[in-house]
């Protein structure tokens, strides 16, 4: 759950005692243009939870208020990511004299928080680290409640910040406190802004709510903005089942969400992509063909993993579901199985037997043969 910039802001940045630039939400031009004529030269920027705003065409300068009337209406309504702009944010321009970068995130793998600063910000973050990984320094916070004034300092070492470096700290402190009281996935200024007087500012700030915690922060719940659902999501919904599209090329049919969850994370140790999320566990395992064409209507699919593991529910019954919706549907793509628990040697037989496919001892093996197979 991702806030809009202007609630960020407002409900994160601001009572952490982080610096803003004066600015106004407006939902149409006129409301622009009086924004801009109270507040002088401004940015007009898109409200969408989304990066990338710039490229987009969602990011401009107004320098009257009759710019910002047409910059506004050009802005307002368009798309961006699948985002429809029904807001922007008129923003006051500063003489920035340094740019940077600052986040709080998750590190998963290391079952940590973890405080990211560079001395280059207003880019790609995602650029600079592909390029350049040594400009971003990291710290992890292994112990949730350790991260002090001491530790922003050393993690700043040797940057050349001047003047602003314990102001910097300071910065990095507040923002992890947020964090953690927020239940956040993700807190990131960028920029971070030096001005020509000296001071620090956040020209922007992206927020992500840990949707586990929404019952805790229910005022932060209430203006978050869900991702937009993909065409295949929507008809995934419509027939009652648990699906979530992803970039990648190998696609995963599994019975119940934490093996479903598990067989991602293993496709992706191997460096390869999942493509979805989809499980038919429950009853769901009736929906076997419907299931199959959805998950196949994804271009991007390449391979296909189905992985069974039966406790109370017969893995034989699945794989037989499978199998006859493959054989009505007869897609062109590799299929790896791996089959264990009850009616697990019914289930090999029938995959053998309908198929032609030998269905994998390990999960790993059929993981790894996907994944080569989606090269």
């Amino acid at each position: 759950m991702n806030l809009l910039e202007h609630d960020a802001k407002t409900l994160i940045l601001g009572p952490a005692g982080i610096k803003l630039l004066d600015s106004v939400l407006c939902r149409d031009a006129d409301e622009a243009a009086i924004a801009v004529e109270r507040l002088g030269p401004s940015v007009i920027k898109a409200q969408v939870p989304t990066g990338k705003r710039g490229k987009a065409g969602g990011i401009r300068v107004a320098e009257s208020p009759a710019q910002a009337r047409e910059v506004a209406q050009s802005i307002l309504g368009m798309a961006i990511s699948g985002h429809r702009v029904g807001a922007v944010l008129v923003e006051t321009c500063a003489p920035i004299a340094r740019e940077f970068y600052a986040a709080i995130l998750h590190a998963p793998r290391e079952r940590a928080s973890l405080v990211l600063f560079a001395a280059e910000g207003g880019m790609d973050i995602e650029e600079l680290a592909a390029t350049r990984p040594d400009a971003i320094r990291r710290h992890l916070v292994t112990s949730p409640d350790r991260f002090d004034t001491a530790d922003a300092t050393a993690m700043l070492d040797g940057l050349e910040l001047g003047d602003a470096a314990p102001a910097i700290a300071d910065i990095l402190v507040r923002l992890y406190r947020r964090y953690r009281e927020t239940d956040a996935e993700l807190i990131e200024i960028n920029p971070l802004a030096q001005l020509n007087d000296g001071k620090l500012v956040a020209l922007d700030c992206k927020f992500t709510l840990d949707d586990a915690a929404a019952f805790r922060q229910t005022s932060l719940a209430a203006v978050a903005q869900a991702d937009p659902a993909t065409s295949l999501e929507t008809e995934g919904a419509a027939l009652g089942l648990k699906y979530i599209e992803l970039d990648g090329s190998v696609g995963i049919l599994a019975n119940g969400a934490g093996l479903t969850m598990t067989t991602m994370d293993v496709v992706r140790h191997y460096g390869g992509r999942p493509a979805n999320f989809l499980e038919i566990g429950g009853d769901a395992y009736t929906k076997a063909e419907p299931a199959l064409a959805l998950l196949l209507k994804n271009p991007r699919v390449r391979a296909l993993v189905v992985n069974f593991c039966g406790a109370f529910a017969r893995t034989d019954v699945m794989a037989r579901g499978v199998a006859e919706a493959w054989n009505r549907l007869k897609p062109d793509v590799p299929v790896f199985f791996s089959v264990h628990g009850t009616g697990e040697d019914e289930a090999v037989a029938l995959v053998r037997r309908e198929l032609g496919v030998d269905p994998f001892d390990f999960m790993e093996d059929a993981v790894c043969a996907a994944i080569e197979a989606a090269q």
